[in-house]
């Protein structure tokens, strides 16, 4: 293997379909989907599909936080979105292990639009959940879907250091926001009676432990599913560019990604993609620049069928659920899972499960 790589010993996830370990498998394996019509209603006074979590299955803000300045509501749905997934991911870390740093991915900012997220968040989150973060250390990417995935490369090079044996990467987002969706609307992007090229806003969260292989000696229960070293790349033809799109972006990305398991054909792709033309059209450039490395029976997978579209958290999840695949042998590996932000941003990382 080519580039540097971690052990994946923990994962956390929160999504409109639960602890998705089987269920999530099953659900998308199935088609079942948690699109429902919302009480939001769009500028045609029909209802918005989206994908949400019942408000009871979120953990309350902590009190602390209740008259923080400036924390928007959105933020207080992501906040309230990583409290589970991210205790759930810690769960696996050595009890003798202190501050640990989160390298986070969340929403992009919008053209035109007020800042969604700050760093501030990363202090915000240490309190809503009580986690031992190390706040120094830890790094916010706010860039949307494929934030996840440049969260991971800096993770990566972090443990190369050889200082850190744990680093946790994750990702959280939410649609739940009236000016988002609003803006959104304008340009018709949201799935609703009478919209044929629109996605279905979600929300979740998704984190993962990452270790070094001297912390991987050490582990009880030894770690088998590895992840490796991330294609990041452009797309200057973006959706909000006066440039002329040309697929550049993600068919790098995932050429870089395809290297660092020396192009052994994947054979399960988890995608991105939330049912809008573009993400189809993208795909089809990045897959016939790079099919020679694609096993031609690959399996596609595209869980926003099942959950909508979750933002930033889109590539930690799509990641988690690869490596839970993996793990419990019903997905086929090498595994690639890879992200489209709005921006210019697109990324994929491979997955591969090795015992030795």
């Amino acid at each position: 293997m080519t580039g540097n790589s971690a052990w994946i010993c923990g994962t956390g996830m929160m999504t409109p379909v639960g602890d998705c370990t089987v269920q999530t498998a099953t659900s998308v394996r199935a088609g079942i989907s948690r699109y429902q019509e919302s009480n939001i209603y769009n500028k045609r006074f029909e209802p918005m599909t989206m994908a949400l979590l019942p408000e009871d299955a979120l953990p309350p803000l902590n009190e602390e936080l209740a008259s923080f300045p400036k924390l928007t509501s959105r933020q207080t749905r992501m906040l309230r979105l990583a409290h589970n997934a991210l205790l759930e991911a810690l769960a696996a870390l050595p009890e003798e292990q202190q501050l640990i740093p989160v390298f986070l991915a969340g929403p992009e900012t919008m053209p035109g639009r007020p800042l969604a997220i700050t760093d501030t968040f990363l202090s915000l989150l240490a309190i809503q959940t009580g986690a031992d973060i190390d706040r120094v250390k830890s790094r916010l990417f706010p860039t949307g879907r494929a934030g996840g995935m440049q969260a991971l490369q800096a993770a990566l090079e972090y443990l190369a250091t050889g200082k850190h044996d744990y680093v946790v990467v994750g990702g959280v987002d939410s649609y739940l926001d009236l000016y988002l969706l609003g803006t959104l609307d304008k340009e018709d992007r949201v799935l609703a009676n009478g919209v044929m090229d629109g996605f279905a806003p979600g929300e979740g969260a998704g984190f993962l432990i990452l270790c070094s292989d001297k912390a991987r000696e050490t582990c009880l229960d030894r770690p088998t599913i590895k992840i490796h070293s991330p294609g990041i790349a452009a797309e200057p033809g973006h959706r909000y560019s006066k440039e002329t799109y040309t697929g550049d972006g993600l068919a790098n990305a995932v050429t870089s990604a395809l290297q660092a398991v020396n192009n052994v054909p994947v054979r399960t792709i988890l995608s991105g993609i939330n049912g809008e033309n573009m993400g189809a059209k993208e795909w089809g450039v990045a897959y016939t620049r790079n099919a020679s490395a694609i096993d031609p029976g690959f399996r596609f997978e595209h869980p926003a069928d099942c959950f909508g579209d979750t933002g930033a958290a889109a590539g930690p999840i799509l990641m988690n659920l690869a490596s839970r695949g993996l793990e419990n042998n019903y997905v086929a590996g090498p595994c690639m899972a890879y992200c489209s932000s709005e921006g210019p941003h697109r990324a994929a990382a491979c997955l591969t499960r090795e015992n030795s």
